[in-house]
């Protein structure tokens, strides 16, 4: 702060200086002229002393944004000649300008970052990807102030030497006109004489030249990527959808809305992992689940404690039910009423318009396309562990089936993985009888979460009957005695711990393969390499959902699946980023957990001078009613501000409550306008109310509140 303090005092006298001793008059046309007589005299005797100085002075005058750097350009013309005037101008204006922006930086964008971290981080990734590009469009045209570019990019994540080097190019053009210009100083009368209308019209249109130039860019790429492939001069169809789950589901919807021909390509089950082996028949049974712990406190409710009498195979019954019930939603016949071409089959890229389909039925079928959306999701990871295929293992995806053809939920049931899918399915399994053992191999479950959150949802499984062993390492697994064991380490000592049934869920990997991907050199990392607009190496082939990232939500890939549409049908008009901004997510653990923005440590790590409301729902009427008062609302605040920057709610049908904030945070409404909005009661919902209160009260102006005090006292007299 005291360096901060010095430098803007420094800055502050020699700017003093330039006005108090009257530089700013010689700084003028008419000053310039009549000194150029006395200048010439002092350059005849001392040149290298004349040009070292006047270099030194235009670096002063551009770094300290003073009036004058015009007319410093003429007088490098006037008294060096148009080469020698050119280099000087050029290199003392650059430098001078990277000084002013390395004291713009080191002045103002700590603070505007904690002010507005999030519009500064999307300008930052903006910048890092085209920001030498709009600089030098901005260089190119004088209509902007350099002075003002200096001060602004200072505040962006730009490296100090693409803005040298784009500064120095860009403002070539410029520099050029005025140094010429003074060469023949006698002849000029106003600056307005050099910087013509016409003048300025020419710098604008020579402004589009990197617009034009990025165009003619991308074209050769374009040519370049496709180089080794044949159009179709016709296509069969104006898009081709690989996967039906949410991504491809929606982008194929929207295809067939907007009339576009479109084909939607689907192997297995419609509605793909979400509704088949995920959401759904999770859902389901975390539902029965939370009704048999019901029934095992029923004295929360007034009632006697129960053991729950029911049959775990018509539990995986009802989950099969249910998703038979919603499968009608993303069904064949749905979707071809809705006007989209349903293909059973295996996709495979022939080349960038061209899809190979080998049909469930065995036949054949080539299909062309102008875009192609690839969304075929991800599948659970499986941990290379010794052992492992050997002992046998389910994942979120296969436990269904084989877990439906038991009589009794497992008895002892192992859970690998800490995150969302492991801690839902380990609470709800242990409600239905087993023995449940969850396994991380980090220090905390729910690691994404801030640590009172992770703290909570601990206590909740532990509640519920799972033994969590966290800051445990699996080895590998044994079969002995016809016993299965997984083998883990804590502390450098391997634990054995038996088992009848492993549930892998330490992720998700996408699925690339036999797609054709790769002998078209389609760049994966893990996952599908996109740019922002969801385009892979080829522009006409997008990806969307689960095998493009960067999170994995069924809601997030039906988000990508409306881009990957209007910017495959209508990205030669205009294209659409996709915008990440706002996006929730939840964890269906008893209660729940939901969050949107950022959370408290993710504030810390950014630098943030934030605030935390909280509001406890051992407040709320509502959830005192129902004997279920745990839980919390933590909002995240800048400090002395209500805009929302991130909330986190933990209880039942807090993936529901979230839902206000995510309208609010993406609308840019804060907590004053959740405050005034009414809510009814007695419901969940009014805890974002008292939340929203609770910042309110905590802001209340105290000297107005003071005065008005006085104000009811003398009315009382």
């Amino acid at each position: 702060m005291i360096k901060r303090i010095f430098l803007i005092l420094l800055i502050l006298i020699l700017a003093a200086s330039f006005f108090y001793f009257d530089l700013n008059q010689l700084l003028t046309l008419d000053g310039l002229k009549g000194s150029m007589a006395q200048f010439n005299e002092y350059k005849a005797q001392s040149p290298l002393l004349i040009i070292g100085g006047f270099f030194l002075l235009y670096v002063v005058v551009t770094a300290l944004s003073l009036p004058g750097a015009a007319i410093l350009t003429l007088a490098a013309g006037a008294l060096f000649g148009l080469v020698q005037g050119l280099l000087v101008a050029s290199f003392a204006s650059s430098i001078g300008a990277t000084i002013a922006f390395l004291a713009s930086r080191y002045l103002l964008r700590d603070t505007i970052k904690q002010r507005f971290p999030e519009r500064l981080a999307a300008i930052d990734a903006g910048v890092e990807k085209e920001g030498g590009f709009y600089l030098f469009t901005l260089r190119l045209v004088p209509i902007f102030p350099f002075f003002l570019i200096n001060l602004l990019m200072g505040v962006t994540s730009i490296k100090t030497w693409t803005y040298y080097w784009v500064s120095q190019i860009g403002m070539l053009a410029g520099t050029f006109v005025f140094v010429n210009a003074g060469t023949q100083l006698a002849q000029i009368d106003s600056l307005s004489g050099i910087l013509s209308f016409n003048l300025i019209v020419s710098f604008a249109l020579l402004g589009f030249f990197p617009l034009i130039a990025k165009g003619v860019l991308n074209m050769f790429k374009k040519r370049r990527v496709y180089k080794n492939h044949t159009k179709p001069k016709k296509f069969d169809r104006n898009m081709i959808v690989i996967g039906a789950g949410a991504g491809g589901l929606v982008t194929s919807y929207i295809a067939a809305a907007v009339k576009a021909k479109v084909t939607l390509i689907e192997a297995g089950e419609m509605g793909g992992d979400c509704l088949n082996y995920g959401c759904v028949p999770s859902k389901a049974i975390i539902k029965s689940a939370k009704i048999a712990d019901q029934i095992r406190h029923g004295e929360n409710y007034g009632l006697e404690n129960t053991v729950p009498q029911f049959s775990f195979k018509k539990v995986m019954a009802r989950v099969q039910q249910v998703v038979a019930d919603i499968a009608p939603h993303d069904s064949v016949e749905r979707y071809t009423n809705l006007g989209v071409d349903v293909v059973k089959g295996y996709a495979k890229l022939v080349d960038p318009w061209t899809v190979e389909i080998k049909l469930n039925d065995g036949g054949m079928q080539t299909l062309t396309a102008r875009t192609i959306v690839i969304a075929t999701g991800a599948r659970p990871f499986i941990p290379p562990l010794p052992g492992i295929e050997e002992t046998g293992y389910v994942t979120s995806d296969t436990l269904w089936t084989k877990f439906a053809e038991l009589e009794e939920a497992p008895e002892k049931l192992v859970v690998l993985g800490g995150g969302p899918i492991g801690s839902e399915l380990a609470q709800s399994f242990a409600r239905l009888g087993s023995n449940v053992t969850q396994i991380e191999m980090s220090d905390r479950i729910m690691g994404k979460e801030d640590l009172e959150v992770s703290t909570f949802a601990h206590q909740s499984l532990t509640d519920s009957g799972v033994n969590i062993l966290t800051s445990h390492q699996a080895m590998r697994c044994e079969m002995r005695d016809g016993k299965k064991y997984i083998i883990v380490k804590h502390n450098e000592t391997e634990i054995d711990i038996e088992y009848d049934e492993l549930l892998c869920a330490v992720g998700r990997s996408a699925r690339l393969e036999g797609y054709g991907l790769e002998a078209l050199g389609i760049e994966t990392n893990r996952t599908i390499v996109t740019n922002e607009y969801l385009e892979t190496l080829y522009p006409n082939i997008f990806a969307a959902g689960d095998i493009v990232g960067p999170y994995q939500f069924t809601h997030v890939a039906a988000h990508q699946g409306w881009y990957a549409a209007v910017n495959g049908l209508f990205g030669n008009l205009k294209k659409f980023k996709v915008d990440y901004r706002v996006i929730p997510w939840v964890t269906f653990i008893d209660p729940e957990v939901a969050r949107v923005g950022i959370n408290e440590q993710e504030a810390i790590d950014k630098g943030i001078d934030y605030e935390i409301t909280r509001f406890e729902f051992e407040e709320l009427d509502r959830a005192i009613t129902d004997s279920a008062a745990k839980g919390f609302i933590k909002v995240i605040t800048p400090k002395g501000k209500d805009k929302i920057l991130g909330v986190t709610v933990v209880s039942e049908h807090a993936g529901d409550l979230i839902a206000e904030f995510v309208l609010a945070m993406k609308h840019g409404l804060g907590l004053n306008k959740i405050l005034g909005t009414i809510h009814s009661y007695p419901t969940w919902a009014e805890g974002n109310k008292y939340a929203a209160g609770d910042w309110k009260r905590a802001h209340a102006p105290e000297t107005v509140l003071n005065w008005l005090e006085k104000y009811h006292t003398w009315r009382r007299d």
